[in-house]
């Protein structure tokens, strides 16, 4: 059972990309905050969200397509 997701047994939920998306959406926002930061850990931790960040990109890509996908066999 589904709690975050749409699925039959919850209609009301998001889709993937919707979901993805707004994640990485809060990791930019709390990246604006280590910006100014000039600590070595906070360079570390940029550097690591960037990363994230597009993985992210690349996984709202992947189930973009997924939901494509889907549609066309309906």
């Amino acid at each position: 059972m589904s709690k975050h997701l749409v699925s039959a047994d919850n209609p009301g939920g998001q889709r993937t990309e919707e979901l993805l998306s707004e994640i990485r959406a809060e990791l930019l926002t709390r990246m604006a905050a280590y910006g100014e930061d000039p600590r070595p850990e906070a360079k570390t931790v940029m550097e690591n969200n960037l990363e994230i960040a597009q993985l992210l990109t690349d996984a709202i890509h992947l189930a973009e397509n997924n939901t494509n996908t889907l549609a066309e066999d309906l």
